[in-house]
């Protein structure tokens, strides 16, 4: 049998009148009329999840257990190899004055030059330490910090908002010294280098904002979990453009192909995604599918523009998709509310379809109907356990 997980990252939202709620969806229609909504509660009530924590505890990993930093999960995404002692980050490529004031902390999303920006501040040697860094989507990129003496105990250098200073890297513990020196030393020399780089000169010729320097957050180091074949006795492949989402795959040891048009943001090729899926079915079990445009649109602001890409995908992605599995879940790792532009601590809404569910009486997949839906509320944590069992994968507990 044959099961997949769909989730449409940030999909939640807040108010009477939701991108979801007034999306015209009559594929996921179809598919809520026969199957059960309802709310998740990604990490528990009241957290507000990073997409990081979610999704591990979605996929069926306590995050409070197997969590160790964001950036080890951008850095396995990325094609970096993490062994013990590596310390990794994730990079956000951004636009700050000759004071580093940030003045964007995205350098406007453009990606024009950012391959060649992020390689010429790759493979420093500072102090001992060999610094890797990659560009992966957008203003995004990974850094991989080996040598010894490291540690995660280091505070980011991203202040986190705009019209605030590059942080000064600080030790949050004595482990934590050595990496912060050198964090700050690479900082200084990526900005001297970036500063005048040519690309930056074409990007401000064009009038794209520069991206001249990489601001750090999130170390994390290296760990393996139980796999995820192993912990559900099933095989599985992710579907993602998003280095965050492959990596955390990575971390699971599903399998995690290049698709060619999945690019991690709004503009990704669905119908691209919607072939990998259809393709990789074949050979596994248990297909994770991710969907980033529905986050970005909400950090933006951008109602209109997550509605749109929620028709988008149920055109292009989900529509002669659904039906060739035995159990379909379409979900969210947060919310991303519009109108706060960030995540909330806000249930998502959640699909769940299976050919011998007893379907509740709800016809659509929104926020207003999966209050009352009858799968009721869940947490993340059980989401996996619940497809299993539809899947014939569960174990009884007792006799």
């Amino acid at each position: 049998m044959k099961a997949l997980l769909v989730i449409m990252d940030g999909l939640g939202d807040r108010t009477d009148k939701t991108p979801l709620n007034v999306a015209n969806t009559p594929c996921l229609d179809s598919f809520a009329k026969k199957g059960m909504t309802g709310l998740m509660y990604p990490i528990g009530i009241g957290f507000i999840p990073g997409s990081d924590t979610a999704h591990l505890a979605i996929l069926g990993y306590d995050p409070f257990v197997y969590y160790k930093g964001r950036g080890a999960f951008e850095a396995l995404g990325a094609g970096f190899e993490l062994k013990d002692g590596d310390v990794a980050f994730r990079v956000n490529m951004s636009t700050v004055d000759d004071n580093w004031n940030v003045l964007d902390r995205r350098a406007g999303r453009n990606d024009f030059g950012m391959k060649e920006l992020f390689a010429a501040i790759d493979n420093m040697e500072i102090d001992g330490v060999n610094i890797r860094v990659t560009h992966t989507v957008e203003h995004r990129g990974a850094a991989l910090f080996s040598g010894a003496n490291l540690s995660v105990k280091v505070s980011n250098t991203d202040p986190h908002r705009e019209n605030a200073k590059v942080e000064h890297a600080g030790a949050l513990d004595k482990s934590g010294e050595h990496i912060a020196k050198v964090l700050n030393e690479f900082t200084r020399r990526a900005y001297d280098i970036l500063k005048n780089h040519p690309a930056n000169k074409e990007r401000a010729a064009k009038g794209i904002k520069v991206a001249n320097i990489p601001l750090l957050r999130g170390p994390g180091e290296c760990f393996r979990p139980e796999p995820f074949e192993k912990k559900f006795g099933v095989k599985a492949v992710c579907v993602a453009g998003g280095a965050l989402y492959k990596g955390v795959a990575r971390y699971l040891s599903f399998y995690t192909p290049d698709i060619e048009g999945a690019t991690g943001t709004k503009n990704t090729n669905l119908v691209a995604k919607k072939n990998a899926v259809l393709k990789y079915m074949n050979d596994y079990d248990f297909v994770f599918a991710h969907l980033k445009g529905t986050d970005s649109c909400g950090h933006d602001g951008d109602f209109e523009g997550k509605k749109a890409f929620i028709e988008r995908a149920d055109k292009e992605f989900f529509d002669g998709l659904l039906d060739k599995f035995d159990v379909v879940v379409v979900t969210g790792d947060h919310s991303t509310p519009c109108v706060a532009k960030r995540h909330s601590m806000d249930p998502v809404p959640l699909l769940f379809y299976a050919r011998d569910i007893r379907p509740d009486e709800t016809t659509r997949l929104c926020e207003a109907q999966a209050y009352k839906g009858g799968l009721g509320r869940i947490l993340g944590k059980d989401l996996v356990p619940i497809i299993m069992d539809y899947i014939n994968k569960s174990n009884m507990f007792g006799e």
